[in-house]
């Protein structure tokens, strides 16, 4: 009778170990199709604007985007910024300077891309350094690997998945990250949106 048991404890361990370290993906492939149309950039705190009003260098200044999401420039005090494009926040600058400048002309140029946190690509999991990095125009999941450092010795990596926002949902596809940096498999190398979360989980053994 305890040999019944135990062997059946044996196999119902083998069963799970087996399907633990089942190569079969638990999401739907994330296509390897370059984007249509790269979104715009979003402004987020702790970027560098620069502040350019058409010939009135005195209002013209250098700034950070506070933890707030606001700036401060001469004469303006408190303009969100976080969340906007460049183009969006020159249109409200101008708007607030028209009260003390005759049809004002603003250009926004952002320098020290950080980006709002809902626009960063982020990896957690088994990465060498996770992290949340800056989307870059056309970034793929190798350039992202690149900059967090790579898989840790403990990654499963073909079993990662990419979670992104599609419609208003969120939904999950997986991503074969041993293929793409062990194998050199680049139709594995997908692309990244802003806001795409990276989970790299740990393997078994």
């Amino acid at each position: 009778m305890r040999s019944s048991v135990l062997l059946a404890f044996v196999i119902i361990g083998l069963v799970i170990l087996v399907s633990g370290c089942s190569t079969k993906p638990k999401h739907p492939p994330l296509p390897s199709i370059p984007l249509d149309k790269t979104p715009d950039y979003i402004i987020g705190p702790g970027d560098n604007v620069n502040i350019f009003v058409w010939g009135f260098p005195e209002l013209s200044s250098s700034v950070p985007v506070r933890p707030d999401g606001k700036i401060t420039t001469p004469l303006i005090e408190d303009v969100p910024a976080s969340g906007l494009t460049p183009t969006e926040l020159a249109r409200d600058m101008e708007e607030v300077l028209a009260t003390y400048v005759l049809d004002p002309v603003v250009t926004v140029i952002v320098t020290g891309f950080v980006g709002p946190y809902s626009q960063q690509v982020r990896v957690v999991g088994e990465a060498a350094n996770p992290q949340g990095v800056p989307y870059r125009e056309n970034m793929t999941a190798l350039d992202l690997m690149i900059q967090v450092g790579g898989l840790t010795d403990f990654a499963a990596g073909n079993k990662a998945s990419i979670v992104r926002m599609i419609d208003g949902e969120l939904t999950q596809f997986s991503v074969r990250l041993n293929d793409l940096i062990k194998r050199g498999d680049m139709k594995a190398n997908v692309y990244m949106l802003p806001g795409d979360i990276l989970i790299i989980p740990e393997t078994w053994f």
